[in-house]
């Protein structure tokens, strides 16, 4: 059977640890993480990938998340499509959308990655080109009303990375948006199983061969 997999960049270096780890490797179609910030463009660009795949594919794995509905409607060819029931990347990262919650229940987070942080429009970076717009004063004010139900910056140590090259820049980040820093372990167990099953429904949903995405679908969380 073959398989292939279409992937955000975002967790580029956690799925490339991830088949490293388990020796399961699919040809894979990369798609840049600036398109989260545009749900339509992002699934207007997983329908193409999906389009173009070859007639002789019997299985996609999808290694995103449901990516602000990004992911409703797309429709599957002579293949089956498989996808985690997860909200976003970040919970496929902590292991499960359980852990995510618990950690969000201790304290209202705002979760970043090595991934993240190199993405074209990060938190960050809007904070930057606030600045510059605007001046320092009224781009703290925006933001810390853009931040308000949040209280610390999460930072997923994903082992697929060094932390501590990126502590000095998420401190930093974490004291002007006024936010407590923290880093909070991840988990790859999620990651792991998308790429080798088993793909039980509670935590993937799987759709079959010239068959839609529909809203229903989309109501669980692994």
């Amino acid at each position: 059977m073959k398989t292939i997999m279409i992937a955000c960049r975002t967790i580029e270096r956690e799925l490339k640890k991830a088949i490293q780890d388990t020796g399961v490797s699919y040809p894979c179609t990369w798609l840049e993480s600036g398109l989260h910030n545009y749900p339509e463009k992002l699934r207007e660009s997983l329908q193409k990938s999906l389009d173009e795949v070859s007639s002789d594919t019997d299985r996609v794995i999808l290694a995103f998340g449901y990516c602000g509905n990004a992911v409703n409607g797309l429709r599957t060819g002579n293949f089956q499509l498989i996808l985690p029931r997860v909200d976003d990347c970040i919970t496929l990262m902590l292991g499960s959308f359980k852990k995510r919650q618990e950690i969000s229940a201790e304290a209202a987070s705002y979760f970043l990655t090595k991934g993240w942080l190199e993405g074209e429009r990060n938190i960050w970076a809007e904070y930057l080109y606030t600045r510059e717009k605007y001046g320092e004063r009224k781009a703290k004010i925006i933001f810390r009303s853009l931040l308000s139900n949040y209280k610390r910056l999460a930072v997923v140590d994903t082992k697929a990375y060094s932390l501590p090259d990126i502590l000095p820049e998420t401190r930093h980040i974490a004291h002007e948006l006024n936010l407590n820093h923290e880093v909070i372990q991840g988990n790859d167990s999620f990651i792991r199983q998308l790429l080798t099953g088993p793909w039980l429904p509670e935590r993937f949903l799987v759709i079959e061969p010239n068959h839609a995405i529909s809203n229903r679908d989309l109501m669980t969380f692994g």
